[in-house]
């Protein structure tokens, strides 16, 4: 893969990814580079440490030129029809809600236009974004306003009954997101600038599984059914529960984003892909109050099956996830199936697992092609967990979901098959580098690990690596496997003078 590459572009914005060789999250060195406008001057120039590289501040349909130490890459900007300034309607960081002003700017903005939100700190409740557009973020900070007040809600169901809000993997009420698109193409959000989902104002933290006024808690950008969108440059934090749900949407960049949540703030994903195909997630640095990245595909109930579809084409690359539950996590919610996930070049902080597959009887739908490959994980107790057994929701740990005899394989039975880990150094494990519980029915299959270097923590506690009934708990375990086929070993980690302080 070349090591300059483009990523998003937008017509005031570029987002590449530099990579020479070792290159994870972080760069090997700290790289100079220099941006100019082809024909004319300089424009910029720093010194890179990490993989991505956001450059804002650019003209609309300009050629540039990037120079580093890899070597050159020319450059454009896109074309823009026009660009609106949010203050022209009436934003104003004064004001107690900016939303009638954004929404009235946003509804001005030309197709292939821009709206630019400037410096300032604007409070809103949630706006809707359009297809054909770029939300500019030009040192802006969008913040939500404190309080659920005048908030709406989206109905489980649209007109034509398509699925729209959604809770766990089922059509529910919900609020809607501070950033909200549905239906929208071409949309593009960007910028260096923030956007605040208010979690830590209110009370959206304390009713984490409940809801109000006939609602379920929002996101803090949401996007139903939108093609070919992009989203970059931003911070995204304080989500009042997942925080990126990207549903039913195809051709989706996200990069070189940050997503920042607290550690005991609930449920705060930080990005979710759900029923979604054509993903790229690269550069993207996550530090949230749950799991990082948990790819979804819906959940079965009964007399529900109409809104799965399955998650398909997924690349996570140059990413760094920390303090999560888990850093890339597929399921619970896979009834609809998650197929063709790619994994590279990450690095893994202290997140409580490092891949996770979870699922349960009565689910159905199917996990498949996973690749993880050349990943770094440090503190991080169980590197590997696969289990089929998952005991949430209200029966979870009923007998007929955690019996281990061989129940009768239908169409509510999951599946999950051809993973392989290249190239995997997990460092500070402390309870099992692999923990895999299959089904009895439908066993784990195709499971292929290869140059998997493990250290162990010393004092190290022993706990159980799964959440399920009847899990042993264990210490300094390699693998623990029932129910699954696994080819390859795991061998000790080279010393290194490095501790497990973050990347």
């Amino acid at each position: 893969m070349a090591p300059l590459r483009v990523l998003a572009t937008s017509a005031r914005t570029l987002s590449l990814l530099v990579t020479p060789p070792g290159t994870r999250y972080h760069l090997p060195r700290p790289i100079g580079w220099s941006l100019e406008e082809v024909g004319g001057g300089p424009v910029a120039q720093g010194t890179l440490k990490t993989a991505a590289l956001f450059l804002g501040g650019l003209e609309p349909d300009r050629a540039y030129r990037l120079r580093c130490d890899l070597g050159t890459l020319d450059l454009r900007t896109a074309p823009c029809a026009g660009m609106i300034d949010a203050a022209e309607f009436g934003a104003d960081p004064a004001r107690a809600d900016n939303a009638p002003a954004l929404q009235e700017a946003i509804a001005a903005t030309p197709l292939g236009g821009t709206l630019r939100l400037g410096p300032g700190r604007f409070e809103s409740r949630p706006i809707f974004l359009k297809s054909a557009m770029t939300l500019l973020l030009d040192g802006a900070e969008l913040a939500a306003v404190a309080g659920r007040e005048d908030w709406p809600i989206l109905p489980a169901r649209d007109a034509a009954g398509r699925p729209l809000g959604s809770w766990e993997g089922l059509p529910e009420p919900c609020f809607a997101a501070l950033v909200t698109a549905q239906d929208a193409h071409d949309l593009t959000i960007t910028g260096r600038g923030i956007i605040d989902g208010g979690g830590d104002r209110g009370d959206w933290w304390s009713w984490p599984k409940e809801t109000r006024q006939g609602a379920r808690r929002p996101r803090t950008l949401h996007l139903a059914y939108c093609d070919r969108a992009s989203i970059s440059g931003v911070t995204i934090r304080n989500s009042p529960s997942w925080t990126v749900h990207p549903y039913r949407c195809r051709d989706l960049t996200v990069a070189a984003l940050r997503i920042e949540n607290p550690p005991e703030s609930p449920n705060t994903d930080g990005l979710n892909p759900e029923s979604c195909e054509d993903v790229r997630i690269e550069g993207v640095a996550i530090s949230v109050g749950d799991d990082c990245i948990a790819i979804k595909a819906g959940k079965r109930a009964p007399g529900q099956t109409d809104h799965l579809a399955p998650t398909r084409g997924l690349t996570i690359a140059n990413c760094l996830m920390e303090r999560g539950h888990g850093a890339v996590v597929l399921g619970s919610e896979m009834s609809g199936g998650i197929h063709d996930v790619t994994i590279r070049a990450c690095d893994f902080d202290r997140t409580d697992r490092g891949i996770r597959l979870k699922t349960r009887r009565g689910r159905g739908g199917e996990i498949s092609n996973l690749k993880v490959e050349d990943v770094v994980m440090r503190g991080v107790p169980t590197p590997l967990a696969v289990n089929a057994f998952y005991f949430c929701d209200p029966d979870g740990k009923d007998g007929w979901v955690q019996s281990r005899a061989p129940a009768p394989v239908d169409d509510t039975t999951p599946r999950i098959r051809d993973i392989s880990l290249r190239r995997i150094e997990a460092r500070g494990v402390e309870i099992a580098a692999a923990a895999l519980l299959g089904l009895p029915e439908a066993p784990v299959t195709g499971i292929e690990i290869s140059d998997f270097r493990v250290s162990f923590a010393e004092g190290a506690k022993a706990a159980a690596p799964l959440m399920t009934l009847g899990c042993p708990e264990m210490r300094h375990a390699a693998v623990w496997a029932e129910f699954a086929e696994i080819t390859g070993a795991l061998t000790p980690a080279p010393p290194q003078e490095e501790d497990l302080t973050p990347c």
